[in-house]
Formats: C-alpha cells, sequence, structure tokens
C-alpha cells in the first residue's frame, strides 16, 4: 500500500488513480495528523509526500512531518513533491532522510520509474505488482572482475542487489580501481542487459561542446554543424549510460545535465522538439563530491540524484589478497594477445608484488605486469624482474624536502607544481603524467589550460615559484 500525502484533493484524486491503474494499492490523506493517523492503523510500502501544507510555503510543515514519518517508519522510503523553484527545500528533505524527490507539475511515465524503483530497493512490489527484481538467482555476471576479497565481495553483493532496478548508481573510488568494470557488471546484470551501455568520460568534454555531445544536434544548428550528430542519451536509449568523471563537470553543465536526470526529456541542439530519456544512469568520480558541494563547485541537488545508491570500491591495497589472482589474469591475457609461451611468476616475485603502496591501484598493477612479460621475455618470472621495471607513481607521500617547500601555498598552487614536476619527470608524456596523477588525459589538458602549463615550456623548479 502507497500512503499519499497532499492537502489539494485534485492531486490526490490524480495520483491515487495513476496508482491504482498501475495495480498498486492506495490511501491519500490531506494533511500531518491524517498521516499519523493513517500510519497508526498500517505500514505503508511507500509514501508519496508534499511539502508545504495550508498557507505556509516554507516546507517546515513539510519537514516535521518527514522527520516524525521517518522516526514512526525508519525504513519505508519517502518520495517528496515538490515545484521545481522549490528544489532547495528538496534537498533540505533528502538530508533529513527522504529517498527520493519529484517536482510539480510530474511527468506520470518519471513518477511512475521513481516509485517502482523505491519500491524495489525496499524489497516490495513494482508498478505492475510483480514481485521486486534482484540478484541471487545464481545468474549473476560477474566475469568482468577477479578477485574474492571480502572487501570486493562487499561491493558485489550491493551491485548483485540494485543491478535489476532502475535506480541511478554512483560508483566511487580512487583512480585505477575498476569504477568502469562495475559500471558494466551493472549493466550486464540489469533489464536493460540487451540494450547499448554507452561511455561518457565528462572530463574530457567542454562546456561548449556539452549539449552536442550528450544530446546531439541539428545540421546547421551551428556554424560548424555540418550534418546531424546523434548524442550520448539518445545512443543510450533504453541502455544505460556511464558518466565516468561527473565530479570534473562543469557548474554550467551540471544544471543541463540535471534538467534530464529531473525530467528524463531532453532537446536536441536545432530541433526544438522534446525526446524522452529512457536511460538508466551511473555514474563514478574519484572526487569528494561533499566537499565539492561544501566549496560550491558541485549542485547538491544533482548530487542527490545520481547517488540513490553508493558503492565504493576498495582500493587495491585494501584487497591485497586479491593481487595474486589479478597479476596472473593480466599475464594470461598478456600471452594470449602476442601468443606468447605461457609465464609463471615465482612466489618472491608474488611477495613483493603484494608488498608495493599501488597509488595507481589495479591500473598500476596491470602495466607493471604487463612491461615485465614482454621487456624480460622470460617463461618464469622473479622479483628482480619486476624490480627493474617498476617505477614509483607520485603519491601524497612527499619527501621532507618538498614537503617543506609546499608550506604556505594555496591548494591550486600545489596542484600546479604537482603537474609541472610529473611532466619533467615523464619528459612531457601527457599519457605518462595522467597516468601517473591517476586522471585522464581530458582532466590533465584542462588543468595545464587553468594553470598556463605548456610541455614544451621550460619547467624549471625556479619557474614553478612564479604562480
Amino acid at each position: 500500500m502507497i500512503l499519499v500525502i497532499d492537502d489539494d484533493n485534485a492531486i490526490r484524486s490524480s495520483l491515487t488513480f495513476l496508482l491504482k491503474r498501475s495495480g498498486l494499492e492506495a490511501v491519500a490523506v490531506p494533511g500531518p495528523s491524517e498521516a499519523m493517523a493513517a500510519i497508526r492503523e498500517m505500514t505503508p510500502q511507500l509514501i508519496l509526500m508534499d511539502m508545504n501544507f495550508g498557507i505556509s510555503t516554507d516546507g517546515a510543515d513539510g519537514l516535521r512531518l518527514l522527520g516524525r514519518m521517518k522516526v514512526a517508519l525508519p525504513h519505508v522510503p519517502v518520495i517528496l513533491m515538490t515545484a521545481w523553484g522549490s528544489i532547495e527545500l528538496a534537498v533540505r528533505g533528502m538530508q533529513a532522510g527522504a529517498f527520493d524527490f519529484i517536482t510539480k507539475p510530474w511527468n506520470n511515465l518519471v513518477l511512475m520509474q521513481r516509485v517502482g524503483i523505491a519500491l524495489e530497493l525496499n524489497g516490495g512490489t513494482t508498478a505492475a505488482g510483480q514481485p521486486a527484481a534482484g540478484g541471487g538467482d545464481g545468474t549473476f555476471d560477474r566475469s568482468l572482475i577477479v578477485g574474492h576479497s571480502e572487501a570486493l565481495e562487499e561491493v558485489l553483493e550491493v551491485v548483485r542487489r540494485v543491478a535489476a532496478t532502475n535506480a541511478p548508481v554512483l560508483i566511487t573510488g580512487e583512480n585505477g580501481t575498476g569504477k568502469e568494470l562495475i559500471a558494466e557488471t551493472i549493466h550486464r546484470n540489469s533489464l536493460r542487459a540487451g540494450k547499448s551501455f554507452v561511455k561518457v568520460n565528462l572530463g574530457g568534454i567542454s562546456q561548449t561542446l556539452f549539449e552536442s555531445e550528450m544530446f546531439g544536434h541539428r545540421k546547421g544548428a551551428f556554424t560548424d554543424a555540418v550534418s546531424d550528430r546523434t548524442g550520448r542519451f539518445e545512443l543510450a536509449e533504453k541502455g544505460t549510460i556511464f558518466l565516468d568523471e561527473i565530479g570534473d563537470l562543469d557548474p554550467a553543465c551540471q544544471v543541463k545535465l540535471l534538467r534530464v536526470l529531473q525530467d528524463q526529456t531532453y532537446e536536441v541542439l536545432g530541433d526544438s522538439r522534446q525526446r524522452k530519456a529512457d536511460v538508466r544512469v551511473v555514474s563514478a568520480t574519484n572526487a569528494d563530491l561533499r566537499q565539492m558541494i561544501r566549496d560550491h563547485s558541485f549542485r547538491e541537488d544533482l548530487f542527490y540524484r545520481i547517488n540513490l545508491i553508493t558503492v565504493r570500491l576498495p582500493a587495491l591495497r585494501e584487497r591485497r589478497e586479491d593481487i595474486p589472482l589479478l597479476a596472473e589474469h593480466f599475464i594470461k591475457r598478456q600471452c594470449r594477445q602476442y601468443r606468447l609461451d605461457p609465464v609463471s611468476v615465482k612466489p618472491d616475485a608474488m611477495r613483493f608484488l603484494m608488498s608495493l603502496p599501488y597509488p595507481g591501484n589495479i591500473r598500476e598493477l596491470k602495466n607493471l605486469v604487463e612491461r615485465t612479460v614482454l621487456v624480460s621475455g622470460k617463461r618464469e618470472l622473479g622479483a628482480d624482474d619486476f624490480q627493474s621495471q617498476y617505477k614509483a607513481v607520485p603519491a601524497g607521500d612527499l619527501p621532507a624536502a618538498a614537503a617543506t617547500a609546499l608550506q604556505g601555498l594555496t591548494l591550486e598552487e600545489v596542484e600546479r607544481q604537482t603537474i609541472t614536476q610529473t611532466i619533467r619527470q615523464f619528459g612531457g608524456n601527457l599519457s605518462q603524467v595522467a597516468a601517473a596523477l591517476g586522471i585522464s588525459r581530458g582532466a590533465l589538458y584542462r588543468r595545464m589550460e587553468k594553470y598556463h602549463i605548456h610541455p614544451g615550456d621550460d619547467l624549471s623548479p625556479a619557474d614553478e615559484k612564479t604562480y
């Protein structure tokens, strides 16, 4: 049963009819007192509630009622309903424990999708009246994932439970931990598995090209539009779109993305007709989005829209028991790719691999193993083979002299110096620089542009002091 709370009789009637038409039982009440009386008589599977009751429009009544509901029914999801102009109020509601929010006037399809997600994740029934989908049926596809550590299994258990829903997922973790593989695993185990899985590196898309890349354009929409272009959302229709490095998205583009995720509609540049976006969204970042919200560089409402479910990937140092399996996997793949004879690893070499700090995580291990296999040419690899190819990746632990030199600098100055030092270290090879810093080439280019860094410049230590 779904409990609807709204002081507008027309809205109560409309929602009750919509829910019952979808095979769901609904009870509607006009205000807080009636709502508290209703939950004393029954326990709803989901609550849909307005944020304002009576004359007041500050949302205080709604927030108070939400607090009482979460105390009485802590495990029952609550979806808030508010006007687009009151998004800030909805965000406050999410901070207070609401499951989701939807803006008025709502789109019936979007509303029912949100209701379905809430019921599925709460172990109820879907909008079609069927039991909620989930993993655990023995068909979970984890073929892309290598390892059996406890930390990794905990991640896969979350993936197993949420994959079959349409819930938006935010994957967090350091660079090189395998966020893209987890995203594809979610897609492979979803009801959209037969459709497209579209990857988008948001760190490599400039503000001026964002709408064209994401939504497409028509020929002649702007000066360089010499032909039609299909946007990423259209390519991902009925499938999954993977928004990598979402923390690097420009604030102006964040607003445009939020509109699509909120209303599930978009417009192709040069075409005023609105299109529906039937797409499951999975995002990933290595950034601390909560800190970015505090710094006003990431929208809080967008954050709550993309992270209904959060999956945190452990760093490789947190799952060292998986290193032998990963190393063997990379060796076998390298041998198949280059048609090499089978290669084995001596115990001392495996101990060496398991002792490394791996600030670059799985990507660093992969590069080290593959480089050693190719360069050594041996059938059996020892610790000395890996040691000769090991290059320490710049990490947060700086030498004492460097730490002293950085005292008193701003965060931006530290970042600029780190980039210039790494460019010098790798002789201007930007691919190696990006890998060493744990960021994409696109993100590196944007930071170099921001700090006016050019690979061909004389990046001497003396020059670094003039910021």
